[in-house]
């Protein structure tokens, strides 16, 4: 009897593929208030106080702000969710996604 051959198990490189990440930044106008934004920061975006005041402050100097990151699913309702909750206020706050 000869000898068993001998099996040799493949390599396999495990690798979790991470969906891309977007941000979701939110861009100043001229009529939303700041109550308005820091309420939505602390609600949809779970922000602090300090925080919200802060990022809103950030969003009135320089023009936007980054408030998320997030697959692009998320990012999109992000972007949705601030669009119709600023409009149910009667404000045109507006939030815009790009690549992280």
């Amino acid at each position: 009897m000869g000898a068993e051959p001998t099996t040799v198990e493949p390599e396999v490189e495990n690798r979790t593929a991470l969906a891309p990440q977007w941000k979701v930044l939110l861009l100043d106008d001229d009529k939303t208030t700041f109550e308005f934004v820091i309420w939505l920061l602390r609600t949809l975006f779970h922000k602090s106080m300090d925080e919200a005041i802060e990022l809103t402050w950030e969003i009135h100097e320089s023009g936007a702000a980054l408030v998320a990151v997030a697959n692009f699913e998320r990012a999109e309702l992000y972007a949705e969710q601030v669009r119709s909750l600023a409009r149910a206020q009667g404000f045109p706050l507006t939030a815009e996604i790009e690549p992280a």
